[in-house]
Formats: C-alpha cells, sequence, structure tokens
C-alpha cells in the first residue's frame, strides 16, 4: 500500500473518531470492549486505552503519521465571543482554521522529532510489515487567551493556556488492522500566571503534545526491550 493509499484509511478512522467522540465527553465508565473487538485496558477520569486482543508490536521499526483532525471543543468560539465586548477581539472563522491548521502542523513536527530523532522509528509514508500507522485526532480544544493580533488588544494574563484530548489509533500499516485505541485529556497548567501570546500558546501545545509523543516513545522502546528515557 503506498502513501496515496492512506488517505483512504483516514477518511475510514474520522469517521470512527466522530463515532467514538461520545467516549471521550461520557461520565459514565466506558465500554469493556468495542465495536472493533478492541478491549479496555485503563480507564480514568482523563484517560481512556483499548487494545486488541493478542496484538504485539515489538515487529514495527518505523511509523506513518497520518494529519490529525483538530476539533474544538463545542460552542467554544460562540462562548469565547460572547464574552468580548463589541466586535473587536472576536475569534473568526478564518482565525479557527489557522489555530487547527497551526496545530496540526506541531503534532507532526513533535511526534516526529520524538519518534524519530529521539527514538530512532524513521518516519515514513508508506506501508510495510515494520511499519506502525498512526491515526491521530485533537479533540475539545480550548485557548483561553487565542492571539488573534488585532489592534488595540490589552494583553491576557492567564494560568492555563488551555486545553485539548488526544484520540490516537494505532493501525498496522500492511493489513489495515485496528490495533489499539487511546483517549486522552490535558490541560496546561503553571503554578504562576503569565501573559499570553502566540509564542506561548504553542509553547504550552508542545507541552502537552510532547507529553503523549514521549509516553508513546518510551512504551514502544520498552516493548523492543530498549531503555527508553
Amino acid at each position: 500500500m503506498r502513501a496515496r493509499n492512506f488517505g483512504r484509511l483516514a477518511g475510514v478512522v474520522a469517521a470512527l473518531v466522530c463515532v467514538s467522540i461520545p467516549l471521550v465527553y461520557a461520565r459514565e465508565a466506558p465500554p469493556e470492549t468495542t465495536p472493533e473487538g478492541l478491549v479496555l485496558q485503563k480507564s480514568t477520569n482523563s484517560r481512556v486505552s483499548y487494545v486488541k486482543p493478542g496484538a504485539t508490536f515489538a515487529q514495527y521499526n518505523r511509523v506513518a503519521i497520518l494529519e490529525p483532525l483538530v476539533e474544538f471543543e463545542k460552542d467554544w468560539q460562540k462562548d469565547y465571543n460572547s464574552s468580548r465586548l463589541g466586535l473587536e477581539g472576536r475569534v473568526t472563522d478564518k482565525d479557527i482554521e489557522r489555530m487547527k491548521t497551526g496545530l496540526a502542523a506541531e503534532f507532526m513536527k513533535v511526534f516526529t522529532r520524538e519518534l524519530q530523532d529521539k527514538g530512532g522509528y524513521q518516519v515514513v509514508d508508506t506501508a510495510a510489515p515494520d511499519v506502525l500507522l498512526l491515526r491521530p485526532a485533537l479533540l475539545n480544544v480550548e485557548v483561553n487567551a487565542p492571539d488573534i493580533m488585532t489592534a488595540g488588544i490589552n494583553a491576557t494574563v492567564v494560568r492555563s493556556a488551555g486545553q485539548m484530548t488526544l484520540f490516537l489509533e494505532l493501525w498496522d500499516s500492511q493489513t489495515n488492522t485496528l490495533l489499539a485505541r487511546i483517549m486522552d485529556a490535558e490541560a496546561d497548567m503553571d503554578s504562576f500566571a503569565k501573559q499570553a501570546n502566540r509564542v506561548t500558546n504553542v509553547q504550552a501545545a508542545d507541552r502537552i503534545l510532547g507529553s503523549w509523543a514521549h509516553e508513546l516513545r518510551v512504551r514502544l522502546d520498552e516493548i523492543k526491550g530498549k531503555s527508553g528515557k
């Protein structure tokens, strides 16, 4: 399967994300199994993980990463704009698309750096028996002080830049077999209030993305008997 065929899988998994989004929001205990036959491994207030029975990961030496789907928290734009006085400083649809594109690019950069540069797992765009395919989505995204570069807006001081939820599926790239699904909600928190701008927002996103990428890389290292640090 060449890289162009990943597009079809991306569409299939995007549909599965929509079906599984209620799990991210649900307050009740998640089901023990998914419709695809994955079995619940871990469930906390912020994280849910499923794995296919008998799935192995030691054979994967390379990874392919599909561009992540990015979705803001429902009504976030409307709620944020309702707190603004007048039309100045409101988040537009164009702002939303820019932030989605930027966050998706940050995901690719951070995960490539962690998995390839630090872990030695070459990032490729073709399928093979040793290629693990990552299909990510970033859901429930909230930015507490988006930098929309509007003249006359006063600086905003925040303790948290925002939050988001990772929805990550691991697939065998050659057989199109779903091996695992992880949902994890994380918020940026700081002990001290700080001025928010585009740079600090990107730094906060990188901290959250970096923690997820590092955990995945360490887990793969452990499976392969490497000393993941």
